[in-house]
């Protein structure tokens, strides 16, 4: 079997509500991030901007004036844990990936990413792999898999603020796991991993140049 080769697509960052998201991430980076659209099967809703031609900013958050969807929404957006650490700030969450092949990337994973959906909204359409109860992998350090089902990226039709994503660091205190993890799925190559001796250490820091300068958005 061929390895699957699994490219950074986008980072997620999450609030309570996407004004409040929008805030959080404009005091930092500037710019204030365009309105995206509505997921119909996960009750949530985005704002959107390309970090390059082929990479992303989203922020996600529950969509107050839509019926709770039939399953736990995704990112963890149901968990209590993740509710309370939302509670306190809009924070960098977790992060995606998309691939050639989904179920070729799920068939190489060394851990259970769950059942293959199909999704869309607007003009976009895509398939994306979620556990039943809308967990967050690894707390947030394995990405969202996804397979984009167009001829185009979005990030290619999102407004261009100016802002670019210069890189995305994992910092674990289990290093050697979390490679092994993204080596077999092929997205070793996407993110830069660093140890941490403390637990409490751990997070995802993205490091983003800006019209005022470099910034970082962090969990």
């Amino acid at each position: 079997m061929n390895k699957p080769r699994a490219l950074l697509d986008h980072v997620v960052v999450a609030a309570r509500s996407l004004d409040e998201g929008a805030d959080f991430v404009e005091t930092r980076l500037g710019v204030r991030t365009p309105r995206g659209g509505r997921h119909e099967m996960m009750g949530t809703h985005n704002r959107v901007m390309a970090l390059g031609e082929s990479v992303y900013l989203e922020i996600i958050a529950v969509n107050p004036e839509m019926a709770p969807p039939a399953r736990p929404r995704w990112f963890g957006l149901d968990d209590p844990s993740v509710i309370r650490g939302l509670a306190d700030a809009p924070r960098l969450l977790t992060w995606a990936v998309n691939t050639e092949s989904l179920e070729a990337l799920l068939a190489s994973s060394r851990i259970v990413v769950g059942e293959v959906l199909e999704a869309r909204r607007d003009d976009l359409r895509w398939k994306v792999a979620l556990p039943d109860d809308g967990r967050l992998f690894a707390g947030g350090f394995f990405p969202l898999c996804i397979q984009w089902q167009m001829e185009f990226h979005p990030a290619s039709r999102m407004p261009d603020l100016g802002c670019r994503l210069k890189s995305l660091t994992l910092y674990h205190p289990y290093p050697e796991w979390l490679q092994g993890l993204l080596t077999a799925i092929g997205a070793d190559t996407a993110v830069v991993i660093e140890g941490v001796s403390d637990p409490a250490a751990a997070r995802l820091v993205a490091r983003i140049s800006t019209p005022g300068g470099e910034v970082e958005l962090s969990t």
